[in-house]
């Protein structure tokens, strides 16, 4: 069980980085580049790596076969807690303590990981005999 929970653990940091990558792409795009302002921008990157992390992690990390849509709400709102998590970190980090917009948003995304990782694993793609029979 211990060796399921820390292939699960590993195989979620990595798809994590994946939709870092989208997060941190998007976040630049709209910020930097199209001068959105900050907070959208990073709910927009937040957003668009949430559904790319939500099919790697439904298909490669956990394997599971519950049904999509109960599943993908399920997805959304611990991910909403975790852009309000995500937003409120990088305001301590980047407002009250006047870091770098993206080292605050590097040390929010490390911040909110366990909680994502935590919720996921023993809420959202809780695995049971039942769910893993399910057709989608």
């Amino acid at each position: 069980m211990a060796d399921k929970r820390l292939l699960s653990l590993i195989k979620f940091g990595i798809t994590g980085m994946s939709g870092m990558v989208v997060d941190f792409s998007l976040t630049w795009l709209f910020k930097d580049v199209l001068h959105v302002n900050k907070f959208l921008a990073n709910a927009i990157g937040f957003s668009a790596a949430v559904m790319s992390n939500y099919f790697i992690n439904r298909i490669w990390t956990f394997q599971n076969k519950a049904k999509i849509s109960k599943q993908l709400a399920a997805f959304i709102t611990v991910s909403v807690i975790g852009l309000l998590l995500n937003s409120m970190v990088i305001y301590v980090f980047n407002n009250l303590l006047l870091l770098n917009f993206y080292l605050s948003k590097v040390i929010a995304v490390g911040l909110v990981f366990i909680w994502n990782f935590s919720a996921n694993y023993f809420y959202v793609f809780k695995t049971t005999k039942e769910q893993n029979t399910a057709e989608l």
